[in-house]
């Protein structure tokens, strides 16, 4: 063995976590050379990375017991509330200096009264938001500066598992910080963490103040927007997820153009292609995701998908199984043509579908009783990104501190029964709530947990 190769093997024992974050290769060139760095490549990514302080107020109860609507109602005692103040601090990535558009993700800046950025040269900015996608936990918000520097997006769909990455971020507000890893997985999913998850996961350090941050590769591309960590002292663990480069891409363009994204649907139910799915439909691929139910009138249906057919993949985009579905059909624009590749009687065949709007129906909550007043109910006819969802009444939006608001009720909030009797619409509501003199208890889905509302 040379002594090259032995200093190597030492170095490696030694400083084990420093090897697994750079490339093996850049340290056995590095002898007799000049050092290999990562500074040129972060010279120019930086200055794109900022970083986000928020200021809002929220109004809370004097005593926290009475946040529970039956405590408060069982001793009779009045609401009494005060503003507290609150701050928070993240990251955000510079994505079009032309324009000032700062990507984030949405909980940095949710409910935030004034938010400020601070550029890499410690210039400070009001910044204004233009839009926010709770569903895929993003946000653009804009300032108003000469001689900004933004990032190159790279094709997110090329990453490897292995490939090395660079999360840069304002963690526990330190100030801007780099830290390096290997892309850990692709398309992680089922986490509990926003509407649509395709998470890319890394285990370069990602901590709390890094949330908005950009994740980038060796050439200083961003493949992705740091949004979580998996962490069970609030430290990295070395598991932290990103959101992918090409779903930031698509969110920004609709939030900085229209300041919401309008997601639209195919009109299907599907499920993963088990392998006993996949033996009773003669199949041998076990890629792809099954239409169990195809809604008459629905894209679908015009298109002529049945239900037992396989989509295996939507445009270029090729489809793993219902998750993978659900994230490409909810991130396209309603009124985009699509072509579809399924899998029918074994035989592949090629269809195309022209996106829609989902169909809702919505009314004053008090039309349906004082309990609801100051909200507005709506149903969804068709799952709006073929998601399977429980069907039940939707708190669309709500005022807060009104009735509806006192009760317990908060937007997004899907009333699945109302004494444990199922509610599908809005007739159904209206009868359990007659059928109800004493008291009443809903049960309500609110995200991925359940829970009971009692209302007296």
């Amino acid at each position: 063995m040379s002594k090259s190769c032995a200093l190597l093997l030492l170095i490696c024992f030694s400083f084990s976590s420093a090897c697994a974050s750079v490339p093996v290769q850049a340290l056995a060139n590095a002898a007799g050379q000049k050092m290999p760095s990562l500074a040129p490549m972060l010279d120019n990514v930086t200055p794109a990375v900022v970083n986000i302080s928020t200021r809002s107020r929220v109004l809370v109860k004097d005593n926290p017991l009475l946040n529970d609507p039956f405590f408060s109602r069982f001793f009779n005692i009045p609401d009494r509330y005060r503003h507290k103040e609150s701050q928070s601090l993240g990251s955000g990535v510079v994505v079009d200096a032309k324009n000032g558009y700062i990507v984030t993700n949405n909980h940095v800046i949710d409910k935030a009264e004034e938010i400020r950025v601070t550029l890499r040269d410690n210039r400070k900015l009001k910044a204004k938001l233009l839009g926010t996608d709770p569903d895929t936990d993003l946000a653009v918000i804009q300032v108003d500066a000469k001689k900004l520097t933004d990032v190159v997006f790279s094709n997110s769909d090329d990453l490897r598992v292995g490939d090395y990455v660079v999360a840069i971020g304002n963690p526990f507000g330190l100030g801007q910080t780099v830290t390096s890893g290997i892309v850990s997985a692709l398309g992680r999913s089922g986490l509990g963490i926003d509407g649509f998850e395709d998470f890319i996961q890394t285990d370069a350090s990602i901590n709390p103040g890094n949330s908005g941050g950009a994740l980038v590769n060796l050439r200083g591309e961003l493949v992705g927007i740091n949004t979580a960590i998996f962490s069970k002292s609030g430290g990295s663990m070395g598991i932290g997820f990103a959101i992918p480069a090409n779903m930031v891409k698509e969110i920004t363009h609709q939030l900085a153009t229209d300041g919401e994204v309008k997601r639209g649907r195919l009109g299907v139910n599907v499920q993963d292609l088990t392998p006993d799915l996949a033996r009773a439909f003669g199949m041998k691929q076990l890629d792809g995701a099954i239409i169990s139910q195809v809604f008459p009138g629905s894209p679908a249906d015009k298109a002529g998908l049945k239900a037992g057919d396989v989509i295996i993949s939507v445009g270029n985009r090729t489809v793993n199984n219902s998750e993978d579905l659900r994230n490409v059909i909810g991130l396209l624009r309603v009124g985009r043509k699509v072509a579809l590749e399924i899998v029918r009687n074994g035989k592949r065949r090629d269809f195309s579908a022209v996106i829609t709007v989902p169909e809702q129906i919505r009314i004053e909550g008090r039309t349906i009783s004082k309990v609801f007043s100051g909200a507005i109910l709506g149903i969804v006819t068709q799952d709006d990104v073929d998601a399977g969802e429980a069907k039940g009444i939707q708190i669309v939006k709500i005022q807060r501190n009104s009735p509806a608001w006192k009760t317990g009720f908060r937007k997004d909030d899907l009333i699945v029964a109302v004494n444990r009797k199922l509610v599908g619409d809005f007739d159904d509501l209206k009868k359990a709530l007659r059928r109800s003199s004493k008291g009443i208890v809903m049960n309500v889905r609110r995200g991925d947990t359940g829970l009971f509302l009692l209302v007296q």
